[in-house]
């Protein structure tokens, strides 16, 4: 009884199949993961829960009972029926009681895990990137500067006024380019946060977008109208997800859909920052997706899978989002990327 006991409070998902693979037994952490209950399970195949999205995982657990052989499986991705895809590693074991050949699989979740490490990748390269962008913009301003100095002495030898009409456009664009890169690399540190209702942000960023649109892209919305007010920079935010609707519009090209989508994720984890709510702000497109050797350099400046790109928005979005205590993530596959911005809702980072 002891043991038993010990088995229904484990978190480790414990799962006792026959070599049918028809369920033989489930404990608590089982049923949760498999969304069912021991004995609406029992008796069915194990298949009726699990999809096995790969085309492996249930060849592997039939080939241990087979051979008598215990196996590992790591990172295998797997579909409950009715729900999204989830990452599981599985420790596979065969058992015979007498002539019964049976099977324990002992299963772990591990998105949460997964989620994590690349949050934690994500931010510290969103730090690297924002090291760059200083270093970058320092080495820009710095000529600039001389740039302009020059031009002032010139223009005072200058004795023909036609003449410093040159100097006075050389004066003139160092000081836009100069203004243009404290825009772009160096925004403002401290955000000047104020209570707002995220979807005016992303109302305003959708009317900026559908006024430059070619009629045949849609940019559809789903709001959660329950999500409390956010306490952020309204412009900070508006330009960060401006970025990234803009990125989705040109995915889509001449024709398809953009579509905007906030969610309350509530106890979810930024970084190693646990936050009691955090507002989920997606942007989904059906384009073409990211070239799968841009994927790990989306957020570094001056890497961009559009000819018509400055390689600056989204590197720009995740500082900008950054200053807020957030993140942005994304998935993509032709056809469908998704980028994701998180944001505490209690404006601070705890």
């Amino acid at each position: 009884m002891e043991v038993q006991a010990i088995i229904e409070n484990l978190t480790l998902a414990i799962v006792v199949v026959d070599q049918d693979l028809r369920i033989r037994y489930l404990n608590p952490a089982a049923e949760e993961c498999l969304g069912t209950g021991v004995r609406h399970a029992q008796g069915r195949s194990l298949t009726s829960f699990i999809l096995d999205v790969e085309g492996e995982f249930i060849d592997h657990i039939r080939r241990s009972i087979a051979t008598g052989n215990s196996m590992t499986e790591h990172e295998v991705s797997v579909r409950r029926p009715g729900s999204d895809e989830v990452t599981i590693n599985c420790a596979i074991t065969p058992v015979t009681f007498g002539d019964t050949k049976q099977c324990l699989l002992e299963i772990t979740r591990i998105d949460h895990l997964i989620r994590i490490s690349r949050e934690e990748h994500l931010l510290a390269e969103n730090l690297a990137t924002q090291n760059m962008l200083r270093g970058l913009a320092h080495e820009i301003k710095n000529p600039l500067g001389g740039l302009r100095g020059a031009a002032q002495l010139l223009a005072k030898e200058l004795t023909e006024e036609s003449l410093q009409m040159y100097t006075d456009v050389i004066i003139g664009e160092a000081d836009r380019l100069r203004k243009l890169v404290d825009s772009m690399f160096e925004p403002k540190l401290t955000p000047s946060k104020q209570e707002l209702n995220i979807h005016n942000v992303l109302e305003h960023v959708r009317r900026l977008a559908v006024a430059e649109i070619p009629h045949d892209i849609e940019i559809k919305t789903d709001y959660d109208p329950s999500i409390p007010t956010l306490f952020a920079d309204y412009d900070l935010l508006v330009q960060a997800v401006l970025n990234i609707v803009g990125n989705a519009v040109r995915a889509v090209e001449l024709q398809g859909e953009v579509r905007l989508k906030t969610r309350v994720l509530r106890q979810f984890t930024i970084g190693e920052t646990c936050h009691r709510l955090v507002v989920l702000i997606s942007v989904t497109d059906d384009g073409c997706g990211i070239p799968e050797e841009l994927k790990s350099q989306i957020f570094f400046p001056m890497i961009s899978g559009s000819a018509e790109g400055t390689g600056l928005g989204l590197p720009i979005a995740q500082s900008l989002v950054h200053l807020h205590g957030g993140l942005i993530e994304f998935d993509s596959d032709p056809g469908l990327t998704e980028f994701r911005v998180l944001l505490p809702l209690n404006g601070t980072v705890n």
